[in-house]
């Protein structure tokens, strides 16, 4: 089954290599790895997207939660939650067919970036899926050159789940607080 985690963490040297580690470790494969800062610029936010049962994937979120520099941990299966990629695809085509391929990245509500004599670059926003159906349409005209950022995902609205609670922005300075059913204290140092 698909899972899409989410994982803020410190912004701090080594905190990607300690995760991708820690799943490479286990022999869990990563589809999609994504991270970004947030509103606070002490944390980044890692988008992980990964395909394992249910019982493995909630030991790897586990085994997440319990290194150093992460803050919080969220699975979003079975909750509400917005989740995009976006692509710059890069399409062959000559003026004669340049109107279809504006057509159909309108339709999938895409926008031309770049223009030259014998291509299109088309940025696209939107689902996995989607991108997936718009390549799968820009295959006949063929493909120069595709880049994706990979998923993002946020929580819809106010919602609270098992492994989800506030937590005040983290500061310099300021103790971080952990979240998960897991106990901070085996997982955190002493203070």
């Amino acid at each position: 089954m698909r899972h899409v985690i989410s994982a803020l963490v410190m912004n701090e040297p080594g905190v990607l290599a300690g995760v991708a580690n820690m799943f490479s470790a286990r022999g869990f494969n990563i589809d999609s790895l994504v991270v970004g800062r947030t509103e606070d610029p002490g944390l980044s936010r890692m988008t992980i997207v990964v395909v394992g049962d249910d019982n493995t994937v909630d030991q790897v979120r586990k085994q997440l939660a319990k290194l150093v520099p992460v803050v919080n941990v969220h699975d979003f299966q079975g909750s509400a939650y917005v989740e995009r990629d976006l692509a710059l695809v890069t399409v062959g085509v000559g003026p004669e067919q340049r109107g279809e391929v504006i057509e159909v990245a309108r339709i999938f509500r895409g926008e031309v970036v770049d223009v030259a004599a014998d291509s299109l670059m088309i940025e696209l926003t939107g689902s996995e899926e989607a991108i997936d159906r718009f390549v799968e349409l820009m295959r006949p005209y063929g493909i120069r050159a595709l880049a994706r950022t990979g998923a993002i995902a946020m929580p819809r609205g106010v919602q609270t789940t098992k492994d989800t609670h506030p937590s005040p922005p983290a500061s310099a300075g300021a103790k971080r607080k952990r979240s998960l059913d897991a106990p901070a204290a085996a997982a955190l140092p002493p203070s």
